[in-house]
């Protein structure tokens, strides 16, 4: 029988995974543009690979205690499976946000910036966001259609790393970290104004994702622990 894991476990599980990812992508998108030497693909190759790495690691780590959702957009297709309380789902998107936000603060600590900006990337236009849908979209689809909560670590981080590299955004596919990336003047960075539409085609896409995947594939994985 799967242990009942308090609910206070499961949000500090999600505000510590959250964090460790957004300082990941950001600081490491920091660490390859300075190393780079302006080669941008050398640096999204940096950037991509410790992303993946990181997520990997988290997911098996922290799957067991809160589910390692580490992103709002797949707490709210937990809460529509019915396998996370609706109340569960909005603490968890708490946790998530500030975790990211905490993340993003680290990063800036870790290379001597300023720890408060804003970015100045600019982020728009319909194809990025069309990326942001078919990213989230394919997210949603191996969290909700993968068959074994051990296939989740690989299967995930797989698909955030191919989606780094063929989508027009880059593959943020997460509301919180979208957030937390505007909070940050750098590599990883999105601006402000740019935020809403990500954070809406990601909702879409995942939702979209779900009732493909729902109807599509059906899986029998019953507890928690794996499912990101």
């Amino acid at each position: 029988m799967t242990a009942v894991v308090s609910l206070a476990r499961r949000g500090a599980a999600e505000v510590l995974g959250s964090a460790l990812l957004a300082a990941t992508v950001i600081g490491s998108g920091i660490m390859a543009e300075r190393l780079a030497g302006g080669n941008v693909a050398v640096a999204l190759l940096a950037n991509t690979a410790a992303t993946v790495a990181v997520l990997a690691a988290l997911i098996g780590l922290l799957g067991p205690v809160s589910g390692a959702h580490f992103n709002p957009a797949v707490s709210l297709v937990e809460a529509l499976r019915g396998r996370l309380a609706p109340r569960d789902a909005a603490i968890y998107a708490i946790a998530q946000v500030a975790g990211c936000c905490a993340g993003a603060l680290l990063a800036h600590a870790m290379f001597d910036l300023s720890l408060i900006q804003f970015s100045t990337h600019v982020r728009t236009g319909t194809g990025q966001w069309i990326a942001e849908i078919a990213a989230t979209f394919g997210l949603l689809l191996v969290v909700v259609g993968h068959r074994r909560a051990s296939d989740a670590p690989w299967m995930v981080a797989a698909w955030i790393g191919a989606a780094y590299w063929f989508t027009a955004s880059t593959s943020f596919a997460n509301p919180a970290i979208t957030l937390a990336r505007s909070l940050s003047d750098t590599f990883a960075g999105i601006r402000p104004a740019d935020v809403p539409v990500f954070v809406f085609a990601q909702l879409a896409g995942a939702l979209l994702g779900y009732a493909v995947a729902h109807w599509l594939v059906a899986p029998p994985v019953r507890n928690g622990p794996g499912q990101v």
